[in-house]
Parts: C-alpha cells; sequence; structure tokens
C-alpha cells in the first residue's frame, strides 16, 4: 500500500518508520530540514530504534514539502501533526490537524484519513459535520518519548475508531509491522476512542502526582520516601512501575491532555481531573521553594529534558521551577548539550560541563546520571531508582 503520514514528530516519524517496511510511504512535513534529513537517513528526532533502523533496514520511505505528492494515490493518510491545549482560551489548538484535512477534501479525493494526533473529545464527529465527509477516523498512540518506534514495534494495545472494513485493513497494517506476537486490537467509534486517549494519559499523570505528593510529605516530615514507596508498590494491585518521584509531569502529553480533559468536563461533576492538573502546580512550588531554602546564590539546571533517552523538552517540569527561582532574583543556568544557543529564556546557557559545575551553588537534577555523581554535595534530586 501507498501510505501518507502528515508530520514527521514522534508519533508520524515512528509510524513512517514502522511501515514502510512493508509499505511504500510517503511522510510530509513543513520543514525542510527534517524532510532532507529523513531523506539522507538522518533521524531529526532522539529515537534509539528510529536512529537503529534508519541504518539497518531497507526501508521504503520518502519525505516531502509537497502534500499533492504525499495524498495522491494513498491507500490511508495518518494525521500526526502536533496539536496542544490553549489555556488562556480553554481549548485544544487543532488547526494543523484541520489544515490536513481542508488539503484532502481540496484534492476532491475520497482517502481514509486516519488521525493520531491527540484531539478533544467529539472532533472527528465535528469535522465530519463541518466538512460534510465521512472518510475519517480516530486511532490513538500510546508511545514514549524516545521509545516511539519500540512501543509501537511492541505495542500495549491497538485501538481504531470506528467498526468497519477500512478500520480492520488499518489495524492489520498495524499489527503485521510489529514484533510483538498476540496484541489486543479493540474497535470502538472514534468519540470513545478520543476519551481513551485522554483518560489513559490522564491517570498516567494521577500516578505521577500521587508519588510526588508522597514524596513532598516524607520529605517535609523528615521520612525516608523510597521505604515508603516500596512498601506501597509491594501489593500487587498498585505494583513496582511509573512511581519514581519527580520534579512533576511535563512533555508532550500529559499536561495537556490532562487540561484537555478538565476542559471537556464543564459541567460534569468531578473532582479528580482538576486536582491533578493543580497538583502538579504545587508540586513545581514545592520543589521551587525547597531550593530557595538552601538559599544559593547561583542554581544550576542539569538538563531541561526530563528522562534519558528523550532529546525534548516542551513544558517540562523543571521551567516552571525556574521561573519561580527567577521570580527570587537567584541567577539561574543551565547545562542541556542539545541547546545550541547561549541563552534560554534569559538564562545562560554553559555546556561545558566542569565550568557549569563549578558556577553552582546548588545543581537541579531531575535524573541523576553518571556525568553528575562526582558533585553529588551539590545536587538537589528527588530521584529514588535512576530511571523513569
Amino acid at each position: 500500500m501507498k501510505i501518507a503520514i502528515a508530520g514527521t514528530g514522534y508519533v508520524g516519524l515512528s509510524l513512517a518508520t514502522l511501515l514502510s517496511e512493508k509499505n511504500e510511504v510517503v511522510a510530509l512535513d513543513v520543514i525542510p530540514e527534517k524532510v532532507e534529513k529523513i531523506n539522507n537517513r538522518i533521524s531529526p528526532i532522539g529515537d534509539e530504534y528510529i536512529e537503529k533502523y534508519f541504518k539497518e533496514k531497507k526501508l521504503n520511505l520518502k519525505a516531502t514539502l509537497d502534500y499533492k505528492e504525499a495524498f495522491i494515490d494513498a491507500d490511508y493518510i495518518i494525521i500526526s501533526t502536533p496539536t496542544n491545549y490553549d489555556s488562556e482560551k480553554d481549548y485544544f489548538d487543532t488547526s494543523s490537524v484541520e489544515d490536513i484535512i481542508q488539503k484532502v477534501v481540496s484534492l476532491g479525493i475520497n482517502t481514509t484519513m486516519v488521525v493520531k494526533s491527540t484531539i478533544p473529545v467529539g472532533f472527528i464527529k465535528n469535522m465530519k459535520e463541518k466538512y460534510d465527509i465521512d472518510n475519517i477516523m480516530f486511532s490513538p498512540e500510546f508511545l514514549r518519548e524516545g521509545k516511539a518506534l519500540y512501543d509501537n514495534l511492541y505495542p500495549s494495545r491497538i485501538i481504531v475508531g470506528e467498526k468497519s472494513e477500512r478500520a480492520s485493513i488499518f489495524a492489520e497494517l498495524l499489527r503485521e509491522a510489529c514484533l510483538k506476537k498476540d496484541v489486543v486490537i479493540k474497535y470502538m467509534d472514534s468519540t470513545e476512542a478520543e476519551a481513551v486517549k485522554l483518560f489513559a494519559n490522564s491517570y498516567l499523570a494521577l500516578r505521577v502526582a500521587y508519588f510526588n505528593e508522597l514524596d513532598t510529605y516524607a520529605e517535609l516530615k523528615g521520612l525516608n520516601t523510597k521505604d515508603i514507596v516500596d512498601g506501597v508498590c509491594l501489593d500487587p494491585r498498585i505494583g513496582d512501575f511509573y512511581n519514581n518521584p519527580s520534579f512533576g509531569f511535563g512533555g508532550y502529553c500529559l499536561p495537556k491532555d490532562s487540561k484537555q480533559l478538565k476542559a471537556n468536563y464543564k459541567n460534569v461533576p468531578e473532582n479528580i481531573i482538576s486536582a491533578i492538573v493543580e497538583s502538579n502546580r504545587t508540586r513545581k512550588d514545592h520543589i521551587a521553594n525547597m531550593v530557595l531554602s538552601k538559599n544559593p546564590k547561583v542554581v544550576g539546571i542539569y538538563r531541561l529534558t526530563m528522562k534519558s533517552g528523550s532529546d525534548n523538552f516542551r513544558s517540562s517540569a523543571i521551567q516552571g521551577i525556574m521561573k519561580r527561582i527567577k521570580e527570587k532574583n537567584v541567577e539561574v543556568i543551565i547545562y542541556e548539550p542539545t541547546l545550541k544557543e547561549d541563552n534560554f529564556f534569559n538564562s545562560r546557557v554553559i555546556n561545558d560541563l566542569s565550568e557549569f559545575k563549578e558556577k553552582s551553588d546548588i545543581i537541579i537534577v531531575n535524573r541523576v546520571d553518571d556525568n553528575i555523581k562526582d558533585v553529588n554535595d551539590k545536587i538537589y534530586t528527588r530521584d529514588l531508582y535512576g530511571r523513569d
């Protein structure tokens, strides 16, 4: 089959790589540098498996800036362009997705569009009514930053928002391309599939917030957080996973999806969803207060990325903590080797690690690695397990 993929972020590029072993894939993007890199088999994002496949596999993959080249004659058009929640306007910005829909409609083709971008509940239904089309459905993705292709090769489940022959063919495309046996495939309407995505990510945000609140309690009461977490998580109903305290949840999905779900609850009774959003704000307040209580003159931020294997620091919790510290007129410096600029939001970027360590009175580290352990006396972290 010929499959067009609009958007080459984590979702789009991992799917393009996954499907291009057995199909012809044309990936569309608006950034010339990304298109050039993909065509030269250089991954524009940090993902170990994508980089490995680009080097070792024979992929029928081409990237282009021309949407007509991508869409015409395609059997499926997968939409994986970025969306984001606008807190001020209290709505999900889906303009990039709608732009692709408009392009497909303008071409007068009836190719099935499969939206993989995160969207609000009811979006597909609205698009069908607005453009008088039926050739569109939603299929949520459940990927981790830095492990997107791995999670497509070994998916937890495949969910397709339609009960039809074309939905079955699409699900089979994904199942054939993955390496996991006996993958659960679930079919439902697109509106329910949209809800699955938002509720799943909000639950993960809830779990992060829960263990962070446990850690805040233990830190302020002078208790051993690890002993408490270990004891709590020995209960098999809770489980010893996704339980490592952090500075808060961030990244592409959890902040925006929990806020979007809260917005979707308008006129529906709720307490927990709002609490998830507020808890993340409270956690950042607490971390900043603990750092400021040590009266540092210079606070070093070791990595804007919040976890290993990721090159993304979009909406990272550390940025909120930086803002709080700088409001108290304390100097903040940053070590982030993925940044080429020497300034980030009016904070100096120092990518000579030795100089960074020397100039910092205290170093905030969300996840500790071997590069920073030699200045352990300067480190402030809540990392218990060195993972997640």
